[in-house]
């Protein structure tokens, strides 16, 4: 990975030098501001007042100048209607080929403007970083909450777009007027025009939803799945080498997912009845449903770290635990002993590969399709959830075979045992394992192939010419290097992290926050339902059935609320107002769950069982969308991944949820609910005021 300095000076436009952010002198800034505070020389106040004062007049050269090129855009498109319109007048037969050219030429042009903007972007978000990292300020925030809301806010004209809309839609809709089919539409605000679109302006459109962080179902999707993207943009991505890329072990991939999501929630509408059908208490459901996340924090970590050497082999090896886990799971009811039961769960959780599935679409699938199957990743997790308590509906059946038990308690496992036999026949004969070049991690390395990475070492090798003044920027540079030598942007620190410390070095406070929400909003799902069946048993007496379908019901909310989140909410609001506005929620979902004097009903319990779940659905996808974002780019690659850190947060949080549900269950199901909830409160309280508290750092 290439440090965002020397990427910068690399695709730099050579004309638009000038106008860039002068990233390396506002580093050196921050070098010099961080001696003078441990000299005791620095003024908090004066520090704050000169450093944002230059970052205003960086702001400003920036926008001018993109301003001028819309201008300078604005009358090419000018030029070329007029031209067209005299053609239409005088009745004369314009070359439309030609035309058709000059639009796409002014299309190229728009698309070098918007990287312009993209890279300087990128630039202000890491040089606000460096300064709360290098100096301990809360600058970021000062600065965004500042600038960002002011009627003549720079921050919105650089992240908002301002008149790239108006140019963006002159050159779709001529280019569209100008297909050989023209005439089957009236225009492109009448009909979608999707298969129409000229190339050019899908990559527009692609540049500008990247900097505005428009989405759609698709990208939300795929931010959802945590599977990090390189942070600094390609003028071209479409030079990458997938010939090595196999659909069908995409396919694998995603049913290990899929199987492996089956294979959590299958159990949870029958563990209660299970644990006292082998003498336990039915609280005990929860460390039976937590054993299996108390082992995947653990599997997490070794077979993400085997990923680096293989794909093929980690899943090998978890599909066999999988298969044994869930025999031995089976097996307990015959053998009647609830320590096989657990023991069961827990090989179910050391088989956990859901660390390689991420690990597999981040490393080894193209970019093109990337986002596509980090989509089908959490649609299969989605799924996964929603299948797994409607197949315990099913099996209601009771019989015995070879002197083994078949019933509603021991069939999930003997199910999920068959599905993982079939499954592991399938890896071992078609999945073919990733050439070891491509998917290594090698850190000074990015994944969009040879020539780009050869370009980039040539640029190194010859740099663009630089004028007198960045010379000596340079040499300035050279002083701080005491400084730099744990600076984000140097080599060094551009590769991945190497243990689950050193990442957890690399994240700022507001990462920090994110993880807490991601924390809290597991925590909560997991109580809500890991306990139930417990709870609708004891107040409402419902069936094994009943619980089933309810928890399918629920999980079959999963898609449409992140449908209706990617297409719309999140392009309406910021993220970060939907972050908190969600945890706000869960919130009250939380306490309408309570039973406090009145008598339980079934509305309460389900109003607010799905207020709950579907509000922490949305969190969480904003939350991770937002957190793909904001995290540290050495956290983008490796072992100790981004991915990772958000897997173990929520693992953990499933652990101490059915942990809790267990200690609870010693004072009576008549207490669980409160008891359980309590803790829950507590913590969505923690993560409201540590979003408050980090609000402004989330730009």
């Amino acid at each position: 990975m290439v440090a965002f300095g020397k990427k910068l000076k690399e695709t730099q436009i050579e004309e638009w030098q000038g106008y860039y952010i002068n990233y390396k002198f506002l580093k050196k800034k921050v070098n010099q501001y961080s001696r003078q505070i441990e000299n005791g020389s620095g003024d908090h106040l004066l520090v704050l007042k000169d450093f944002s004062f230059m970052l205003d007049n960086q702001l400003e050269k920036i926008v001018l100048f993109m301003l001028e090129q819309q201008g300078l855009l604005a009358k090419r498109l000018s030029a070329l209607r007029e031209q067209q319109d005299t053609a239409f007048q005088q009745g004369t037969i314009l070359d439309v080929s030609e035309v058709r050219e000059a639009y796409r030429a002014v299309g190229q042009d728009l698309l070098r403007l918007l990287f312009f903007v993209e890279m300087n972007a990128i630039g202000l978000r890491k040089i606000l970083k460096k300064f709360d990292k290098r100096l301990g300020y809360g600058f970021t925030n000062y600065y965004v909450k500042t600038r960002a809301n002011h009627p003549y806010s720079q921050l919105q004209q650089i992240f908002k777009h301002v008149g790239f809309g108006a140019v963006v839609g002159a050159i779709s809709r001529n280019l569209a007027d100008l297909q050989d089919n023209e005439g089957s539409y009236v225009s492109i605000y009448d009909q979608p025009i999707l298969h129409l679109q000229d190339p050019v302006v899908t990559s527009i459109r692609a540049a500008v939803d990247r900097l505005t962080n428009s989405t759609n179902f698709l990208n939300f999707m795929g931010k959802h799945a945590m599977i990090m993207q390189e942070d600094l943009p390609s003028p071209s991505q479409d030079d990458v080498d997938d010939q090595a890329f196999d659909l069908m072990s995409l396919m694998l991939n995603l049913m290990n997912t899929f199987l492996y999501m089956v294979n959590t929630y299958i159990i949870v509408p029958t563990a209660d009845s299970y644990s006292l059908s082998l003498g336990a208490a039915a609280t005990v459901c929860g460390a039976v449903i937590g054993s299996m996340a108390v082992a995947q924090m653990f599997s997490s970590v070794y077979l993400s770290a085997w990923s680096n050497k293989s794909y093929k082999k980690p899943l090998v090896f978890s599909s066999v635990l999988l298969l044994v886990g869930n025999v031995l799971y089976a097996l307990a009811y015959d053998l009647d002993s609830i320590s096989i039961l657990l023991i069961g769960r827990v090989f179910c959780g050391l088989g956990s590969a859901r660390a390689v599935n991420r690990r597999y679409i981040s490393d080894c699938v193209p970019p093109k399709l990337r986002m596509k199957a980090s989509a089908g990743f959490v649609t299969a997790s989605a799924l996964g959830m929603a299948c797994g308590p409607a197949l315990a509906c099913l099996f209601q059946a009771k019989f015995k075979l070879f002197k083994l038990t078949f019933n509603d308690d021991t069939l999930p496992g003997w199910f999920m045992a068959l599905a993982w036999l079939v499954y592991l026949l399938c890896l071992c004969i078609s999945f073919k394992e990733p050439p070891q070049p491509e998917c290594n991690i090698v850190p000074q390395e990015s994944n969009r192939g040879n020539r780009t990475h050869n370009a980039m070492e040539n640029g190194l090798e010859q740099p663009l010419l630089k004028s007198s003044e960045e010379k000596l920027q340079d040499d300035d540079d050279e002083e701080g290097q005491d400084f730099d030598q744990c600076d984000e942007d140097s080599d060094e620190s551009h590769k991945p992290a190497t243990s689950i410390v050193a990442a957890y070095r690399l994240l700022t406070p507001s990462v920090k926050a994110q993880l807490l929400i991601y924390f809290m909003l597991k925590y909560a799902m997991e109580i809500l339902l890991a306990e139930s069946s417990i709870i609708t048993g004891y107040y409402f007496m419902w069936s094994t059935q009943y619980v089933a379908l309810f928890l399918a019901c629920l999980g079959l909310t999963v898609l449409p609320v992140n449908v209706l989140v990617g297409n719309y909410i999140s392009n309406m609001f910021e993220e970060r107002q939907v972050l908190l506005t969600s945890e706000i929620i869960v919130c009250i979902g939380i306490v309408l769950s309570f039973k406090v004097g009145i008598p339980y009903t079934v509305p309460q319990y389900v109003i607010s069982a799905i207020l709950t779940f579907v509000s922490a659905e949305v969190l969480e996808g904003v939350n991770l969308s937002l957190l793909s974002r904001v995290m540290s780019s050495r956290l983008a690659r490796g072992t100790y991944n981004g991915g990772l850190l958000s897997t173990e947060a929520g693992t953990l949080a499933r652990v101490v949820a059915d942990g809790t549900i267990t200690l609870a269950g010693l004072w009576g199901e008549s207490k669980l609910l409160n008891l359980t909830l309590f803790p829950s409160l507590l913590i969505c309280i923690s993560s409201i005021i540590a979003t408050c508290f980090t609000y402004n750092s989330m730009y």
